[in-house]
């Protein structure tokens, strides 16, 4: 055999050992690439999950506030038919109705009740459109933690760096925690 030549059985070594290290390194990357691929789409389904809950809190924050307001007119009108039922028992007294003036001033008793029934309904609904807000906002926070994520995810996939991606996934970890806390708020 001339110098300089290599033998067939020592380059046919080398060639599989390259070879098996490629395909190793290839599974490396396809394993990784479908954990993340999935782990991306498991993190997007959350936050439209998250998305949706946020809207229903708002809508329902925004309805038990409207709820309020009208309480809240209903009673003014009552304070303000209260306050003119006490003009026309004085009046009535002025003209020595006593009668009237004791109808009227009975009919006040009644009226103030309704008036604090419907402050009552205020408090209430002010109450409650507080709360459902305070759930709106975890999982606002919980969308937008959850989207950051997904664009990490895309920036690991395009740069091929892990690090970028775990990173992507300990902040989905606290918007899990912020979407979970959406669901049992303790405010």
């Amino acid at each position: 055999m001339p110098e300089g030549e290599f033998e067939t059985t020592d380059l046919k070594e080398k060639l599989d050992e390259a070879t098996e290290q490629v395909v190793a390194i290839a599974e490396h990357r396809s394993h990784w690439m479908l954990s993340l691929s999935l782990s991306t789409a498991l993190i997007a389904v959350l936050a439209a999950i998250a998305a949706l809950e946020s809207g229903a809190y708002s809508n329902e924050a925004l309805m038990q506030k409207n709820e309020a307001v009208l309480a809240q007119a209903k009673a003014s009108d009552q304070w303000a038919y209260y306050q003119a039922k006490g003009v026309k028992a004085v009046v009535y007294a002025g003209q020595g109705a006593t009668e009237k003036s004791a109808k009227e001033t009975k009919d006040q008793e009644e009226i103030s009740r309704n008036a604090r029934e419907f402050e009552d309904d205020v408090k209430k609904a002010s109450l409650q459109s507080e709360k459902s807000l305070a759930h709106h906002h975890r999982f606002a926070y919980a969308v937008t933690l959850f989207q950051i994520s997904i664009a990490l995810s895309a920036v690991a996939a395009l740069s091929r760096q892990k690090l970028v991606w775990v990173i992507g996934l300990a902040i989905s970890v606290v918007a899990l925690l912020f979407f979970l806390s959406g669901f049992w708020l303790f405010a």
